[in-house]
């Protein structure tokens, strides 16, 4: 007889439903004075004071949002946290409790939503968040994951879509097009490796991509750096998307136009490296790529000289009439109205 290398694998049948939600939220307690009953009974209990409340929601779904292919659980479990936490960062506030509901098939067992609540126990401690509840049930294909994430901040401090003005000054953190240029290197080699499943890749290139995609980071740095700068941003939005979109939504809420510059987009030297190698435009790139979760804002130009040359940030556009349109000024000094070509989960495979 050969020996068993598999690892013992638990059907979801032999916990069943409460059964399993205790056994994957056994390890969660309570960080934040506000959480005054977690998991455990009908409903959590939070008691924010004197502060506002910040709510938001995300579904992600196998086939859609996420390749289990290339994508560890463990980095989706992680991911799925970050998705949501940007939310609350783009309000300008803390996020501090999330509640996750899951359903996966019956191909999915135990040991694999382990890992699942494994990467979403580590984003969970690392950006000291609350894990406070949720649901499980049952999915007829594939998995689907959706999280609720609260937050707090007060009410001086919170940043709608809706403020900017003409004349303020549009600002990026971080970089942009990473994330999508990890997803096309991922799918390249996905379809290397069903041509021929012994292919060993070689990522190491494309590691800063890979870990965009895979692993994106929150700004939850961002709201506290504003505040020690003495900036409160006008207008906010995370950049999940793709540029062009999240910008479209700052003017049409704030009825404003835009003048976005494209020789100021920040681009990391391995998007522009890695573009080149795919016969990708780098600016189309930044513009419609999305899942970066990095934060777009605007800012009083009377703020300028608060936030000039700090390394977390980049001026790249400025607000103007609603009127004058929205336009990329490219770098020939052409001005081309800026279309969303961002991501749309509902749109139909042609």
């Amino acid at each position: 007889m050969f020996d068993n290398s598999e690892p013992t694998k638990t059907s979801l049948s032999e916990l069943g439903e409460f059964g399993l939600i205790d056994h994957l939220t056994k390890n969660f307690s309570p960080k934040h004075s506000s959480t005054i009953k977690a998991i455990g009974d009908d409903a959590a209990v939070l008691d924010f004071k004197d502060k506002q409340t910040l709510v938001s929601t995300d579904m992600l779904v196998e086939g859609v949002h996420f390749d289990l292919a290339y994508m560890p659980l463990k980095h989706l479990g992680y991911k799925s946290v970050m998705v949501n936490a940007s939310d609350i960062y783009a309000m300008n506030g803390k996020a501090t409790h999330i509640t996750v509901s899951i359903a996966p098939s019956n191909r999915f067992p135990v040991e694999a939503l382990e890992e699942l609540y494994a990467g979403i126990q580590l984003a969970a401690d690392l950006y000291n968040i609350d894990v406070i509840g949720g649901d499980t049930t049952s999915s007829t294909s594939g998995l689907f994951i959706s999280i609720s994430v609260f937050g707090e901040a007060k009410k001086e401090d919170v940043v709608y879509r809706s403020g900017a003005q003409a004349n303020d000054l549009l600002v990026v953190t971080g970089d942009l097009g990473a994330a999508y240029m990890g997803l096309q290197v991922l799918e390249r080699e996905k379809q290397v490796f069903k041509a021929n499943p012994n292919a060993q890749p070689d990522l190491d290139q494309y590691t800063y991509l890979i870990e965009r995609q895979l692993k994106p980071e929150a700004r939850k740095d961002i709201p506290p750096l504003l505040k020690e700068l003495g900036v409160k941003p006008t207008s906010m939005i995370d950049i999940s998307d793709g540029l062009s979109s999240e910008v479209i939504h700052l003017c049409k809420n704030s009825k404003t136009g835009v003048n976005l510059y494209e020789e100021k987009v920040p681009l990391d030297p391995a998007v522009i490296s890695v573009c080149e190698e795919f016969e990708l435009d780098s600016t189309m790139i930044a513009l419609s790529g999305g899942e970066d979760y990095e934060l777009l804002f605007t800012i009083s130009q009377s703020d300028f000289d608060k936030i000039k040359g700090n390394p977390n940030l980049t001026i790249i556009g400025h607000m103007t009439e609603e009127s004058a349109g929205m336009h990329l000024i490219t770098r020939a000094n052409q001005a081309i109205p800026l279309v969303a070509r961002g991501w749309n989960s509902m749109k139909s495979e042609e």
